[in-house]
C-alpha cells in the first residue's frame, strides 16, 4: 500500500463530490466531458484489477469509493443532457 497511491485516489476522490453538488444545483450538464469521465473510470478500473489479481490491499476501496461516485456523476450528465434536448 502507498501512501502516494492513497493521497492520489482521496484527491481525486475530493473532487467527485464536489462535481456531483454543482450538478444537481445547476441542472445542467453544460461543459461537461462525457469522454474524460469515461476515461477516469476505465483507469479506475484498471486500479481495481491490479488491486485485485496483484496486490489486494484496503486502497480497493478508495478506487470502489471513486468509481462508485464518478459513474454517479456520469448518470446526472446523462439526465441532464436528455432533458436539455426535449
Amino acid at each position: 500500500m502507498s501512501p502516494f497511491e492513497i493521497g492520489m485516489l482521496v484527491c481525486f476522490g475530493i473532487s467527485w463530490p464536489i462535481s456531483i453538488l454543482k450538478l444537481l444545483r445547476a441542472k445542467s450538464s453544460e461543459g461537461k466531458s462525457m469522454t474524460f469521465a469515461i476515461v477516469v473510470v476505465a483507469g479506475y478500473f484498471c486500479g481495481m484489477f491490479h488491486k485485485l489479481f496483484y496486490n489486494l490491499d484496503p486502497v480497493i476501496f478508495l478506487y470502489v469509493l471513486n468509481t462508485l461516485m464518478i459513474m454517479l456523476d456520469l448518470l446526472l450528465t446523462i439526465k441532464y443532457r436528455q432533458k436539455k434536448h426535449k
